[in-house]
C-alpha cells in the first residue's frame, strides 16, 4: 500500500497527527486492489465527458440504529415498548420522528421517512446497503456494489475524480467497514478509499512515501518508472493491464489539485463547516468515528466529480455490554441530526437537490421490547431508511409498521426498491442495463421485476 500525505491542518486532525481527510490511500489502486485508473480513463473516453452529473451519497449506519426510536416512535405503546424518547411534531403535518432530531424535524419537508424497510439478512454486515442484495457464502465478491455498476456503466464524470470513493473507515467489525467493490464487474470499478483504520491491524499497514507531499509530487514519469519496477508477479488480477495511453492521465488524479482541493476542509467556508459540528476521531470500539465533517467531504467529493461516496458514522450496536440503548442515542443522534441537515441544507444552496440522492441507514432495526440492559435487541423483521434529495418528492414517510413496531402493515419496502429508486436518481434506465458475468449469464442493477418507488420517482 501507498499513502501520499498532504497538507496537514490545525483542525479536525488525528490523534497521530495526520488529517485523515488529507491523504489518499493508493494501495490497492495501481497495484490490484480498490481501482485500476487508466481503465477509468478509457471508459470516460469511450463514453464521453459530462458537465454535469448526478451522485449518491450512502450514509451506512453500523449496528443497526433503532428504528422506532428514531423515525417511528410508539408513544401509545406500553413502557417496556416505547421507551425513553418522545416524538416530536415535524414540518410536515402528521409526521413526528424523535426528540433528538430537532434540525432534521425543522426541514422534514426535504427528508423521506422509510419506516418498513423490510428483508434484512439479520447479519452485522453493511453488504446489504452497499450491493442492495443479501451476502450468499457461494458468491462471495459476487455482487458489485452501487458504486461499482455506476462505474462501469456512466464512468468518470471529472477524469481526475475516480466515480466510486469511499470515506469508509476500516473498523474492528470489519463487515461495518465493507464498502463495497467491484464483483463480478472487476477491481476498476472498485472503490478508491480514502480514509485508513486506527492502527495497522485495521488498515493503515502499508508503504509510505514519507516526506512527498501531493504539492511535491510533479514528476509523473518517474513515478510511473517507480510502479513500473515493481514485481509484476503481483498482477495475478490484470492490474498493469491498460497502463497505456491512459497511464499519464492515472497518474494525473493522484496530482490534480480537484481531488486535492476537494479533500482540504481548509478549503470551505468556516460557517459552512460549522453547520456540521466537530469531528470526534476517537474510534467508536469496533465501530467507525464520529466523523460529522465527513458529511461535509462527502458533498465536496460529488461537486468535485465523484458519482457515489460511501460513508460510516459512529457505532449503533447499543445492547448489553455495548452500552444502554438511550444513553447512547442521546450521544449519536444529535450528531446525526446536526450533520444530516447541513448537508442537506447545502445541497439545496448549491442547487444540487435534484442532482445529489442521500440515503441512511443501518443493517436491521431493533427489538420492539427494551432488555434487561435497558437496550434493544437484534431486529431484522423490520427497519427503516432516511433519504433526501435526487429530485425525490420528499416530505413524506413511507410504510406503516404495526402499533409495537414489530413488522411492516403498510407498504413494505424493499433494499431492492431503494436500489432501484437511487439508480434512477443517478439517471440509469433499470430495464437498459444488462451486464454478462464471466460465467456468461446476464446481470441487472436490480432484480428485473423490481421498480423504484413510485411515491418518490
Amino acid at each position: 500500500m501507498l499513502t501520499i500525505f498532504g497538507r496537514a491542518h490545525r483542525n479536525g486532525g488525528f490523534c497521530d497527527g495526520l488529517t485523515r481527510r488529507d491523504f489518499l490511500t493508493v494501495g490497492g489502486t495501481l497495484f490490484g486492489g480498490s481501482l485500476m485508473l487508466p481503465q477509468l480513463l478509457a471508459a470516460e473516453a469511450q463514453s464521453g465527458s459530462r458537465q454535469t452529473h448526478k451522485a449518491v451519497i450512502n450514509v451506512f449506519l453500523p449496528g443497526g440504529p433503532p428504528h422506532l426510536d428514531m423515525w417511528d416512535l410508539k408513544p401509545d405503546a406500553p413502557v417496556e415498548i416505547r421507551g425513553e424518547f418522545k416524538p416530536i411534531n415535524t414540518r410536515v403535518p402528521g409526521i413526528r420522528i424523535c426528540e433528538h432530531f430537532p434540525r432534521i424535524a425543522q426541514m422534514a419537508d426535504k427528508f423521506v421517512f422509510i419506516r418498513s424497510l423490510s428483508g434484512s439478512s439479520g447479519d452485522h454486515d453493511a453488504y446489504q446497503c452497499m450491493t442492495g442484495r443479501k451476502r450468499d457464502p457461494q458468491k462471495l465478491g459476487y455482487w458489485p456494489a452501487l458504486g461499482a455498476w455506476v462505474s462501469k456503466v456512466q464512468g468518470p464524470a471529472n477524469q481526475a475524480i475516480p466515480p466510486h470513493l469511499s470515506l469508509m473507515y476500516p473498523t474492528g467489525e470489519a463487515r461495518w467497514g465493507y464498502p463495497g467493490d467491484g464483483g463480478f464487474l472487476g477491481l476498476a470499478h472498485a472503490p478508491f478509499r480514502l480514509v485508513g483504520g486506527k492502527d495497522k491491524k485495521m488498515g493503515g499497514e502499508g508503504m509510505t512515501l514519507k516526506g512527498m507531499t501531493l504539492e511535491r509530487l510533479q514528476d509523473r514519469i518517474g513515478l510511473l518508472k517507480a510502479f513500473d519496477s515493481m514485481n509484476r508477479t503481483i498482477d495475478q488480477n490484470g492490474v498493469f493491464e491498460g497502463m497505456d495511453a491512459f497511464s499519464q492521465q492515472a497518474l494525473g488524479i493522484l496530482t490534480s489539485s480537484k481531488m486535492k482541493d476537494a479533500l482540504d476542509l481548509s478549503k470551505e467556508k468556516p460557517e459552512i463547516l460549522a453547520r456540521y459540528g466537530v469531528d470526534d476521531p476517537a474510534f467508536e470500539r469496533d465501530g467507525a468515528p464520529r466523523m460529522v465533517r465527513n458529511f461535509c467531504l462527502a458533498r465536496r467529493l460529488v461537486e468535485a466529480g465523484a458519482r457515489v461516496v460511501t460513508l460510516n458514522f459512529s457505532r449503533w450496536d447499543w445492547h448489553g455490554p455495548d452500552g444502554k440503548n438511550f444513553v447512547q442515542g442521546r450521544k449519536d443522534m444529535p450528531l446525526l441530526d446536526q450533520a444530516m441537515a447541513a448537508l442537506v441544507t447545502d445541497l439545496y444552496e448549491r442547487g444540487l437537490n435534484n442532482d445529489v440522492a442521500v440515503v441512511v441507514w443501518g443493517e436491521f432495526g431493533r427489538t420492539p421490547r427494551i432488555n434487561k440492559d435497558a437496550s434493544r435487541d437484534h431486529w431484522p423483521q423490520v427497519s427503516c431508511a432516511l433519504l433526501a434529495g435526487g429530485g425525490m418528492r420528499t416530505g413524506q414517510a413511507i410504510g406503516e409498521t404495526n402499533r409495537l413496531a414489530e413488522h411492516a402493515v403498510k407498504r413494505p419496502v424493499t433494499h431492492q426498491e431503494i436500489f432501484a429508486t437511487l439508480y434512477t436518481c443517478l439517471g440509469l434506465k433499470l430495464s437498459q442495463v444488462r451486464i454478462f458475468d464471466p460465467n456468461g449469464r446476464p446481470q441487472y442493477l436490480v432484480d428485473p421485476e423490481t421498480q423504484p418507488l413510485k411515491e418518490l420517482v
